[in-house]
């Protein structure tokens, strides 16, 4: 649950309705101080863009102290009408002295649009700190430092020096930008797309107003159909989880992470190497119910989509293709594809109604190749949407004047509802006459094939995410609670055990002997394995011999392990041949356990092919999880190899999330491998880390003084 600082009560006489942020993004007075009449100041700049507040009938305060013409305070402007909104362009030095007398005065909300803060190293953090101690001690919500500001259209507010940000014209798209140049960025491409925009946050340094604060004001803005999100670092994890969980049921969120080539440092585990900042934000984003998307044009076109339209809930709806040009529409479906969506072969009703309204030399099952297009377009729209496997339509057309006018034709189609996104190509102020009219009758437009397939896989993406059954606690059984200390392999796989989780049978020997009696109990082909509880990664150090199978072969191999300092030994059955897996559960430091899934081994590490849950999570919802897996196809059978029970492995990854949010101890579990058998997944090698060991280890990491 977020806590909310207390709040300065409104200025007497002078209420703020709508709401925490209503102040900030939605004032009736504004005072810029530190206005100035050079031009080239930021002072002058901010006085220009906020002019058409003026114009509005606002408030608006011009203050500076040293001209005699401007106010001298945002007192003295709070007394001929209310100051919701001080933007401060002062020297950083100067800002927490300004913010507090803006709150002082009555100002319920600031903007600091300069630099010279914690980004800057040096007296900026303490400048910084001084910011957050007046935010923390008035209640006055402030957005920024460092930061080109903001933009409400539907406000008449342009708290922002960029060059043409005055000209964004209002609309339904929502930015939430980490960067205040990628939010005037991803502003100004909205407009290309002939979107406007209902705000634009760029949150800069995020003393006070973060991506939670602002996605939560979307929540109940009418004006706003669709949020654009842009994250480069997250700094409570689960408030933005849960301020994204709160809105997607309501308006749909897009998300841009940045940081796909981010190293991290280095862990005690591959678990730990595996699960990045940017791969765990970008699971966790979507396991609360975001569209992820990779770069800002596919941002873009994914927006441009949801703004417009959503499909109903739904496990994995059907795509209809169409098009008017065979090669574009290959590059559509093969996108389509790439991105798990289901083009379903039409039903031989729908084929025969096809086949009286198009040439019988074009594909027709789906996708439909209408060919050059005619007079009957507007039914085979209608035709193909009508089809019961068909949830939503994609449409990829040359702009050909001479032939029809296919913009007309299309919005005419009855389609009974089933949405519609379509890919004008082309150039030339026709054509983006023809994609300005698709989009004013609800109908989402694009460039080009790439363009559709982002806006159908955003639509297909958004429609499953609503359709998700919330998290439940897995199966009924409880899970130990108490687990505490240092764990060596065969204490680890024990926990295991009590969990469900298969391990094969093993012994654990202090001698020579003892481990030659286990070698005839176990019969076969062993393991045979340093036990230490501090040795992570024992292959490292020569702790683990496989295939031994004679008394001689044992004894070579319990020597060897004596050299390097073993004083006990696991001696344990090997088990069939398989595909081996990683499955982990560890506390993230951002946003707190998560389970991790991928090819066993380094593998993992080397194709970075993995699946993320944040923990703790559903048996149904982790038995998803290898579907995501670049390597899914070995474990359904490939070449003759065993196939997953996706259910059980639900299960096991349910297991090891619960046992971590069960024991505050924990810090990490990690099953290495997880071997899928003919016979079902068994733990070959476990590993468990408390915080008791990762003290011992940073202490170990001390140079001696």
């Amino acid at each position: 649950m977020t806590t909310i600082a207390p709040r300065l009560h409104p200025t007497p006489g002078h209420p703020v309705p709508g709401g925490d942020l209503a102040a900030l993004f939605a004032p009736r007075g504004i005072a810029v101080v530190g206005a100035s009449r050079a031009p080239g100041k930021l002072g002058a700049a901010m006085a220009r863009s906020l002019s058409g507040f003026a114009g509005r009938g606002g408030h608006f305060a011009l203050v500076n102290s040293r001209d005699t013409a401007l106010y001298p305070n945002v007192a003295a402007a709070a007394a001929d009408g209310p100051i919701d909104l001080a933007v401060l362009c002062v020297p950083a030095p100067a800002c927490p002295s300004a913010l507090a007398d803006a709150a002082e005065a009555g100002a319920r909300a600031a903007v600091v649009c300069g630099g010279g803060f914690a980004e800057a190293g040096g007296d900026g953090i303490a400048h910084q700190r001084a910011l957050a101690a007046v935010t923390a001690d008035t209640g006055i919500r402030l957005l920024g430092p460092n930061t080109s500001g903001f933009i409400a259209p539907h406000a008449g507010v342009t708290a922002s020096f960029v060059a043409g940000a005055a000209h964004l014209r209002p609309g339904k798209v929502a930015v939430v930008a980490a960067s205040g140049g990628v939010n005037h960025a991803l502003a100004f491409l909205f407009a290309e797309a002939g979107h406007g925009v209902s705000l634009a946050v760029g949150l800069g340094n995020g003393v006070d107003v973060t991506a939670p604060d602002v996605l939560d004001h979307l929540a109940d803005d009418p004006e706003t159909t669709a949020v654009a999100l842009h994250v480069e670092s997250v700094s409570d994890g689960p408030r933005l989880v849960s301020a994204v969980a709160r809105l997607t049921p309501r308006k749909p969120v897009v998300a841009l992470v940045v940081g796909r080539h981010d190293i991290g440092e280095f862990a005690a585990s591959h678990t730990g190497n595996l699960a990045t900042s940017w791969r765990t934000t970008r699971a966790a984003l979507t396991q609360a119910g975001a569209v992820v998307v990779g770069d800002e044009r596919e941002l873009v076109d994914a927006v441009s989509a949801l703004a417009t339209t959503r499909l109903h809930p739904a496990a994995d709806p059907g795509v209809g293709v169409l098009t008017a040009q065979a090669g574009p529409g290959l590059l559509l479906l093969d996108d389509l594809r790439g991105r798990a969506a289901r083009v379903p072969e039409l039903t031989p009703n729908t084929q025969n109604a096809l086949s009286e309204l198009l040439p019988p030399l074009t594909f027709q099952r789906n996708p439909v190749d209408t060919g050059r297009p005619g007079p009957e377009i507007s039914q085979v729209f209608a035709t193909v949407a009508a089809d019961p496997a068909v949830d939503v339509l994609a449409a990829y057309a040359l702009h050909e004047p001479d032939a029809i006018d296919l913009v007309a034709a299309i919005v005419g189609a009855d389609t009974g509802g089933v949405p519609v996104v379509v890919g004008l190509g082309g150039t030339g102020e026709a054509v983006e006459a023809g994609r300005r009219s698709l989009l004013e009758a609800g109908i989402p437009a694009t460039t080009d094939p790439r363009g559709v397939a982002a806006a159908i896989g955003a639509l297909l993406t958004d429609a499953q995410a609503r359709h998700r059954e919330p998290d439940r606690p897995r199966r009924g059984q409880s899970v130990p609670d108490d687990v505490t200390g240092p764990h060596d392999e065969n204490q680890a796989k024990d926990l295991l055990d009590r969990l469900g989780i298969a391990t094969p049978p093993r012994r654990v020997c202090d001698s020579h002997s003892a481990a030659r009696v286990a070698l005839t109990e176990l019969g076969g082909r062993v393991a045979v394995k340093v036990l230490d509880a501090h040795v992570l990664h024992k292959t490292d150090i020569g702790g683990v011999h496989l295939g031994v199978s004679t008394p001689d072969d044992l004894e070579a191999a319990l020597r060897a392990l004596d050299a390097v300092g073993a004083r006990r030994y696991l001696i344990e059955r090997m088990a069939p041949s398989g595909v081996d897996l990683v499955l982990g559960a560890r506390r993230d430091p951002v946003f707190g356990p998560i389970v991790l899934l991928g090819l066993g081994g380094t593998t993992a590490e080397a194709l970075a092919d993995v699946a993320i849950r944040l923990a703790p999570v559903s048996a149904s919802d982790a038995a998803a999880m290898p579907r995501e897996l670049a390597g899914a196809a070995l474990l359904d059978g490939w070449r003759g190899g065993p196939v997953l029970d996706t259910a059980a492995l639900g299960e096991t990854a349910a297991a090891l999330g619960d046992l971590l949010a069960a024991n505050p101890a924990l810090e990490e579990i990690e099953v290495n491998p997880l071997r899928l058998t003919s016979n079902g997944l068994v733990a070959l090698d476990a590993v468990i880390i408390t915080h008791q060991d990762h003290k011992r280890e940073a202490d170990d990491a001390q140079p001696d003084q």
